[in-house]
This record gives C-alpha cells, sequence and structure tokens, in this order.
C-alpha cells in the first residue's frame, strides 16, 4: 500500500486549466482515468487526510503510485480524451459498464452492390445502416418477414447469393415474392439499391408517407378495375400496419429521443435505455456495472452517455436525450452530443406528460434488471461459497458461517418499536427460520437497548432449548418471539415473572393468515397456520419427537446487525452476558458500507468487488425489508383498533356478524342485550360480555369530513371488511409524517 505523499506532485506544478489525468500502480499500469475542469483543483482532492476521503477513493490512491495529466483546450475535449483512454486502458477503479448481452440488431449492409438485410451482433461497421437493439433475434427476423413482402430486398449470404446467380436459379423466396432475385438479374442494382433505401426509410419511422402513397396505389387500381393489384395492395398495407403495430406509439408527436433510467444501491447500479423514433420504441438495452468509485447519478447518467455515443455519429444520437439526473456540469456534455450528431442536442429531464410517464417506465425496467442480476449473482453455489469464505477471512473466522443470522430494529418516531431475525444458510434465505419480536422492556426509541434485548431474548431461548433436550447442564428459562406468519409457536416452559412474556401466533378463520394474539406462551395444541406466500413452513428436520418446532435450536456461526459500532457492542454484551463465546458478532453499517467488530475502533473496509460484502449486504437488506414489514402490520393493526378486540373470547367472524347486523359500533352499543342476541352465534353471556366491554370504552371521535371539515356526528362510519368493529383512522400528522427506520 503506497502513501498518497510519496508521489504528490507539488501545486505549483499542475496547470488550473482543463485537461484529464491517469494515476497509475506500481507496475505502470492504469487504474484511474478522470478529467477536470481545473486540473489543480481536481487533484489536491485526492492528495487530502486519508480520513476524509470516501472508502473507495481512499482504496485507489493508496493502491496507485503516480499520477500524470495532459492538458487540453475545453472541457469537450477532455471528456473525448477520458473515453478514449477509459476504452484503452480499461482502468480497475472506472465505472464500466457490461452489457448482461450481446443485443442483436437489424443491419443493412449498404455498402454493398446489393445490399442486405440480416442480423448483427458486436460491432458496428462503416456503411452498414443499423435499427434497434432488438431483446430477441426472432422479433426481428418476424418484422423483417412482415416486411418482405413489400420490401423485396435480398436476405441471402454471399455464399448463397453467387451460387444462384452461377446456377440462374433464384433461391425460395425468390420464387414466393419475398426477394426481388438480384442475383438472376431480375432487379437492376440501383433498383435494388433504392429498394433497400426505402427498406431503411421505413424502419427509420418514416411511415405515413409510404403508406398514404401505398393507399393512393390500390384506390387507383380498384378505379381501374385491376382487383388483383388493388388486393395486392392492401395486403401490403396491412402486412406494413402489422409490423408497425409490434411498437406501439409512446409519444404522439413522432418524437425521435433516447431514454436513459438509472437503478442503483450502495454496490452496483443498472442502466437502462429506450430507444424511441417517430414515437415507437425501436430498442431496448441494459447494462450493469459495479460502483467501483464514488460516484453520483449524474455521473452514472455522463459514462452511459459515453458508452452509448462514443462511437456514434449522425442520426445514431437522436435530437433529444431524457435521463433521470444531469451530469455536472451538463454544458460540456451535452456540447460532446451535438458535435456528435452534427446538430443540436437536447439533454433534459422529463418533468411532465407523456416523456415523464414513459420514463418511469424505463425506470421500472432498470430495477427490474438491478433485482435479476442479482437473483442470478446469488443462486450460483460458487459464488455463494466464494462468498462465505471471504466473510471467514475478513473476520478471522475459524471457518465458512454456514449460518448467519441478521437483526434489525424498526419504528416509527418511537411508536411500535420491533425487530427482526433474519436466517442465511448456506448464503441462502431461510424463510422458516425468520422471526420477529416486539419490544416491550422499554417504552421509546433506543436502536442500542433495543438490539441487547433482541440478541438476549433470542439466545436464551438457544440455552434454554440445550437445557431441554440435555445438551447443557443447567440454566434459566428464557423468553420467546412471534413467528413469521405461516409457521408455528411451541411453549418451552413458563416464563419467569421479570422476563418479557413470548407471544404466540394465531390463525384467523377468514383470512387463514397468522397474527401477533397474546402475551402468555402458545397453547400446546396450536395447530399450524397456513403459510405466508415465500415462508415456508417449519420442516420435519426442524421438529422434536413431539412435533413440536425447534424454534431457536440452532446457533449460528455468525450474527449480523444493522448499524455500527454501538449496535455490534450492545449485541456482545448480550452474548457475554449469557456466557456465550462461540459466536461472531459483526455490524455492517449502511452509510459507507463498513464492517465493524466488537471492540475495535476501525472498520474492516472489504474490497469493493468483494463477494463476502454482497452477501453482507443482502441479508442486512433483507433483515431491513422483514422489520419494516412486521412495523407497518403492527401500525395498520393499532390504527384499525376498536372496542371490540378488547372483548374476550370474541374472534373476527363473530365481530364481522356484529358490524354487519348493525351497521356501526355506535348502533352495536346503543343495542340492547337481547337485540345483540338475535345476532347468528352470539349468546346471553357473550351478549353480556359484548355490552359491559362497549359500556366501559370511550366513543369513537366523531368523524370528519375533510373536504367541508363538517363534523358528521350523527352515524359512526361502516367499517369495511377485516375490520376490527372500529373506523379506520389515519394516524396523527405526527405519525404520517414519521419516518420509517
Amino acid at each position: 500500500m503506497a502513501d498518497p505523499s510519496s508521489y504528490r506532485p507539488r501545486p505549483g506544478d499542475i496547470p488550473d486549466t482543463p485537461g484529464v489525468y491517469r494515476f497509475r500502480d506500481e507496475h505502470r499500469r492504469v487504474i484511474y482515468v478522470g478529467k477536470a475542469k481545473s486540473l489543480r483543483q481536481r487533484l489536491a482532492n485526492y492528495f487530502q487526510d486519508l480520513a476524509n476521503l470516501h472508502p473507495r477513493t481512499r482504496t485507489m490512491v493508496t493502491t496507485a503510485a503516480s499520477v500524470e495529466w495532459t492538458v487540453v483546450s475545453t472541457e469537450v475535449e477532455a471528456l473525448q480524451l477520458e473515453y478514449s483512454w477509459i476504452k484503452e486502458f480499461d482502468p480497475r477503479f472506472n465505472v464500466k459498464y457490461r452489457d448482461d448481452k450481446s443485443y442483436p440488431y437489424l443491419a443493412v449492409t449498404m455498402n454493398e452492390e446489393f445490399p442486405r438485410v440480416q442480423v448483427m451482433r458486436g460491432h458496428k461497421k462503416k456503411g452498414v445502416r443499423y435499427f434497434g437493439p432488438y431483446g430477441h433475434a426472432w422479433a426481428i427476423r418476424d418484422t423483417v418477414d412482415l416486411l418482405l413482402r413489400v420490401f423485396p430486398v435480398r436476405t441471402c449470404s454471399a455464399g448463397v447469393f453467387k451460387n444462384a446467380a452461377r446456377t440462374g436459379r433464384p433461391c425460395l423466396l425468390g420464387y414466393i415474392g419475398k426477394c426481388s432475385a438480384p442475383c438472376v438479374g431480375r432487379i437492376s442494382p440501383e433498383d435494388h439499391w433504392d429498394l433497400a433505401d426505402e427498406f431503411c426509410d421505413f424502419m427509420a419511422g418514416r411511415t405515413g408517407t409510404y403508406l398514404r402513397r401505398l393507399e393512393k396505389q390500390m384506390m387507383e387500381a380498384a378505379e381501374e378495375m385491376e382487383y388483383e393489384r388493388a388486393a395486392r395492395l392492401r395486403d401490403d398495407i396491412g402486412a406494413l400496419k402489422k409490423a408497425m403495430e409490434k411498437s406501439a406509439v409512446v409519444l404522439a408527436d413522432a418524437t425521435d429521443a433516447d431514454l436513459i433510467a438509472v437503478a442503483e444501491d450502495e454496490l452496483e447500479a443498472a442502466v437502462q435505455i429506450f430507444h424511441v423514433r417517430g414515437g415507437r420504441v425501436r430498442g431496448q438495452r441494459g447494462w450493469v456495472t459495479d460502483k467501483v468509485e464514488e460516484i453520483t447519478t449524474g455521473a452514472l447518467v455522463e459514462h452511459a452517455l459515453q458508452q452509448l455515443y462514443g462511437e456514434e455519429t449522425g442520426d445514431a444520437v437522436p435530437k433529444e436525450v431524457l435521463v433521470p439526473a444531469l451530469p455536472e456540469p451538463v454544458e460540456p456534455v451535452q456540447e460532446w452530443l451535438t458535435g456528435r450528431r452534427g446538430s443540436h442536442v437536447s439533454l433534459r429531464i422529463p418533468q411532465r406528460g407523456d416523456k415523464k410517464a414513459l420514463m418511469e417506465t424505463v425506470q421500472r425496467n432498470a430495477q427490474q434488471a438491478l433485482a435479476l442480476h442479482k437473483t442470478k449473482r446469488a443462486s450460483d453455489l460458487t459464488t455463494r461459497s466464494r462468498a462465505l469464505e471471504e466473510i471467514a477471512d475478513a473476520l478471522d473466522l475459524d471457518s465458512a458461517p454456514l449460518r448467519i443470522e441478521c437483526y434489525d430494529i424498526s419504528h416509527l418516531q418511537g411508536d411500535d418499536v420491533v425487530a427482526s431475525m433474519v436466517v442465511f444458510e448456506d448464503g441462502l434465505q431461510r424463510k422458516s427460520e425468520y422471526r420477529r419480536f416486539q419490544i416491550k422492556g422499554f417504552a421509546g426509541q433506543d436502536d442500542v437497548r433495543s438490539m441487547h434485548e433482541v440478541i438476549t431474548r433470542r439466545f436464551k431461548r438457544y440455552l434454554a432449548e440445550k437445557e431441554r433436550t440435555g445438551e447443557w447442564a443447567d440454566g434459566e428459562d428464557t423468553d420467546g418471539a412471534t413467528a413469521p406468519a405461516g409457521t408455528t409457536t411451541a411453549p418451552v416452559g413458563t416464563a419467569p415473572a421479570d422476563s418479557l412474556a413470548p407471544t404466540s401466533t394465531a390463525v384467523s378463520p377468514l383470512t387463514g393468515t397468522g397474527a401477533v394474539t397474546g402475551t402468555g406462551p402458545a397453547p400446546a395444541a396450536a395447530a399450524p397456520a397456513a403459510p405466508e406466500p415465500g415462508v415456508g413452513p417449519v420442516d420435519g428436520a426442524l421438529k422434536d419427537e413431539d412435533g413440536r418446532p425447534r424454534k431457536f435450536a440452532y446457533p449460528p456461526q455468525l450474527v449480523v446487525v444493522d448499524g455500527g459500532q454501538p449496535q455490534v457492542a450492545a449485541a456482545q454484551r448480550a452474548l457475554d452476558e449469557l456466557g456465550i463465546d462461540d459466536i461472531a458478532v459483526c455490524g455492517l453499517a449502511k452509510r459507507l458500507e463498513e464492517v465493524w467488530l466488537p471492540g475495535e475502533d476501525d472498520p474492516v473496509v472489504l474490497p469493493r468487488t468483494s463477494e463476502g460484502l454482497y452477501l453482507l449486504q443482502r441479508v442486512r437488506d433483507e433483515a431491513h425489508r422483514f422489520a419494516i414489514t412486521y412495523q407497518r402490520t403492527k401500525r395498520a393493526k393499532r390504527f384499525r383498533a376498536g372496542p371490540l378486540d378488547d372483548v374476550p373470547g370474541l374472534g373476527e367472524t363473530r365481530k364481522q356478524a356484529l358490524i354487519k347486523h348493525f351497521g356501526s359500533v355506535k348502533r352495536l352499543r346503543s343495542a340492547t342485550i337481547e337485540q345483540i342476541q338475535e345476532v347468528p352465534g352470539i349468546g346471553r353471556k357473550t351478549a353480556e360480555t359484548i355490552a359491559a366491554a362497549l359500556a366501559q370504552a370511550a366513543p369513537a371521535a366523531p368523524a370528519v369530513n375533510t373536504a367541508t371539515g363538517e363534523i358528521m356526528e350523527d352515524e359512526e362510519p361502516e367499517t369495511t371488511a377485516g375490520s376490527s368493529g372500529a373506523p379506520v383512522t389515519t394516524g396523527s400528522p405526527d405519525e404520517r409524517r414519521g419516518q420509517e427506520t
């Protein structure tokens, strides 16, 4: 690791002009290329205190051994030179987009005597007209098959063409009218070239003029009673319209534009591009890149523009380029695009209308591409094995952590504080092992204290399971947690008076989903709930001889907490208090993706391309998702809570029956016991209990018409299906403004 001060140039030696700079390592390999409006100011940023640098920038400057620069006249020249050097040197610390596949184009070889229509991939050739790219080659062939009826251009290879010319017999397409057969002289080279040029005009979006001309010819043929010719022209028009329907109109003003969207996280970014010509989507492509340098969305867009148009000229660069964020500064990039096209190019962010709506579609495609890329990467066995090995090496573990548990805390301004536990085994999610916790030891917002409580509760249960199975000599009883919907719970003994009471999972008779319903241990005969989509039931391998699930019987090799030093210290303190010393603990801080270890003042910075860091990030994000989902469910349930929820023995079905019969809680509150007994399934004892509970409960606040401000006191609104018997509220303004954590 080099010291940047060893190769730092003197400030007076660096010119205060536009230019491009290169960092080289000790082997003289270029590891980073950048451009600057002022070389002196930009390079000074790299040679400050290492503690002030972003971790990725810090890694780059400590890997480098020298820096050099080249002065240019303008920022546009700097942009061009930067692109050329990135292509030439392939620096490891620069953002480099990689295609997830080689996209096919529809190509017309206008540089040949007899132009040919074909599918082409790879680098573009001079003199060839390209259309696309397309998602699949078969889409090109379907389009060409429709258009050959109207534009019978040559599609055969050079070998087939020469063989037909030698024998004097055209191929099958020549016989069925889908090729003008220039190989046997049925059409002159000039006329065939004009036919190919018309094909290109149609593919470029200039369809209206050609269709009107064919329709005029069809009407003239019909007037002259040349019905066979008119029928052929009618079929030609139908074929062209069918080909046009394959790409729906997305911009009504026949706009030529490219739309670029970016989806990114801390480690990677996906770019999607839609090519719109004549108001129709004519092509689509996508790239994925590792964010190996500290970079903004605008800079990602700038790199995408360089790769997209760096080798293009003329009409290949559209008049309008729509992006999610503008490069900084935007003027040199726009001037560079204008120079590539030869006329003005507008580079802007769509604000409203059809273009903004289409940009949202492109953005969804980018997000899906990033998610698909992550899924493919996570499903590879070799990649997962390497990730676990890298984690073991970075954290100095004795073996790869085959079972990883991650914990996250979620709340809304200190209300509904919950925690999640997610499990990854062999690098894959084990959803049947997920658990969720309600924080009950204290009120308010304290993530560190909440983390200590959750870790304590989870591993008390682990010790109790070991004691119950004879794997542990003696130990105190423990507290549990709520299993996610779709799993069942089992008692492990009576919790001590000073412990936090466990919750159980019951099944709604209406929906079949689980819900937290009590504060005592689950009954021994609890029936298994219907599994939640994506969360499988507990399998037989995790059950005791009596069929009860062993929820916390298996310890992890690694505990990951979402947070930095304070959360890690709290988790380690909880394990130490329980006497557990064979489980590793680490924390992943979201802002800089740093890995924190207990008792360490400095974080472990995994390499930017590390599969281990990627796996830890996935585990942390899944814990965050699971915690947020549970917290929102609890908040929604609290908002929907009503007086009928406090009636003992009154289930969801009878609540619905009461509300359906009386129409509102207000009417139910004013009903007599005899009237309540009229509801099917309600006996006198239950009716008395309901009447007593409603008499003690405070009446609901009057409903307010938010449009007029009128207080509607006459009737309580009817509750919606699935409600607990009270109007659904929306929370206080403070709650609505609250931020979920």
